[in-house]
């Protein structure tokens, strides 16, 4: 199936963000953990966050999917899992990292696997920590990679974790630590990747009771002994996905509002707003509301990205439309992503006509006459949401397998065709 995109005028829309993938991803974990029952309301049901709910149940929690809301028995912190248990945790990066350290929870071993790509993800330094932290950690194909078999036993103690590919191997232990046998202590050598998530899974945990101190992002310590307390939780909304939303203003003109946010998060990806109003967009914040406006020429910029990771393609699809040149970086980790996001991002821009300059950690677009092409997003939701955007300002664009966006934002295309962009 393809999608295809006609250029567009000014632009007066207003969207509802979709709930936040991370924050759905780890509240499903620590109520799973929790003592008692916990209901989260305006959860996202995905692709990813259904891969992370199945895992769970595989493992002994009920959970169940209601209008508006997930309910989650906890498992008090063990699985209740009556043998070994097989995860496909398909392209679910997050899914997979997140449940590697939960899985010493399990009384039996437990397999984490998934789809090609995500056997092309590596996880060697999560596996290195948890063996350090007293589990047992065999890869059954290349070494490094998943597929992975986990058992021994979550003891805790003193880790030290490289982060620099992704921050989810430091969250993945965070969120396990409260059910160690003695407190856990992560010192992180380098500066984590998208390191803004360590914020996210730090909020979860202390709303749902754990107790967690730390100094920045270079040393944190759970204690165990205080487990999660099963609670009622609303998820906020997505600026990741939003991110999308306020481009179309951007790249279009007019105004775009986005409704359902949190203007006090903690999520990374607030920079975007940062990244737009220094291109030349107004941006206005509301109780519960964004508004971007463009109505004049974009400007080019230099920006560091690396706390913004899930939205550097949807800024370098705006660079595209601007003026002068637009220098991004702190990228190196998005390789490692559902696809090779810069690889990607660079070769469509290359062929709509923009200049493309890459290096270890940075992506320089300059702007030019663009064209619309046939985009392929190599099963990627977010190559899928930011080239249907650049589509909107040049027309003529064509997205393959629409249906990725599943993973992350399911109503993408239905939030575009109902205010008429599509």
């Amino acid at each position: 199936m393809i999608v295809r995109v006609s250029g567009i005028g000014p632009v007066d829309a207003t969207f509802e963000a979709p709930s936040s993938k991370s924050y759905t991803h780890r509240a499903l974990i620590a109520a799973a953990l929790a003592a008692g029952r916990s209901r989260i309301t305006a959860p996202l049901r995905a692709a990813d966050t259904e891969l992370t709910a199945q895992g769970l149940e595989s493992l002994g929690v009920p959970i169940e999917w209601l209008p508006g809301e997930i309910t989650v028995t906890g498992c008090s912190g063990a699985f209740p899992a009556p043998g070994e248990v097989t995860i496909d945790c398909r392209n679910s990066g997050t899914t997979l990292r997140l449940l590697a350290s939960a899985a010493l929870l399990a009384p039996h071993p437990v397999v984490l696997t998934g789809s090609t790509r995500m056997l092309e993800r590596p996880i060697g330094p999560l596996a290195d920590a948890l063996r350090t932290l007293g589990g047992d950690v065999a890869f059954t194909g290349r070494p490094g990679f998943p597929p992975i078999r986990i058992s021994g036993r979550l003891r805790g103690g003193k880790a030290a974790i490289d982060g620099s590919m992704s921050s989810q191997f430091i969250s993945s232990i965070l969120m396990a630590a409260p059910y160690a046998d003695e407190d856990v202590e992560l010192t992180l050598p380098a500066p984590p990747a998208s390191q803004s998530y360590l914020d996210v899974t730090a909020d979860v945990m202390l709303r749902f009771g754990a107790r967690l101190e730390r100094r920045g992002y270079e040393w944190f310590r759970v204690k165990s002994g205080v487990p999660y307390r099963g609670r009622g939780y609303r998820v906020e909304g997505d600026y990741s996905s939003a991110s999308y939303l306020f481009a179309v203003a951007a790249v279009c003109g007019g105004r775009v509002t986005v409704t359902g946010l949190n203007p006090a998060s903690v999520q990374g990806d607030r920079r975007f707003l940062d990244a737009l109003e220094a291109m030349g967009c107004r941006v206005a914040a509301g109780a519960d509301a964004v508004t971007v406006e463009r109505t004049g020429d974009l400007e080019g910029i230099e920006i560091d990205m690396s706390s913004s990771p899930d939205t550097v393609q949807t800024l370098a699809a705006v660079a595209a439309t601007a003026a002068s040149p637009t220098t991004i970086t702190g990228i190196a980790h998005l390789q490692y992503k559902e696809s090779d996001r810069v690889g990607v991002t660079a070769e469509v821009l290359r062929r709509m006509g923009a200049g493309v300059l890459v290096t270890e950690d940075s992506l320089m677009v300059t702007p030019a006459h663009l064209h619309g092409v046939l985009v392929d997003p190599h099963d990627d939701h977010r190559t899928a949401m930011a080239f249907a955007v650049l589509g909107l300002a040049v027309g003529g664009m064509a997205i393959r397998d629409p249906g990725c966006v599943e993973k992350s934002f399911p109503g993408f295309w239905e939030a575009l065709y109902g205010e008429g962009l599509l």
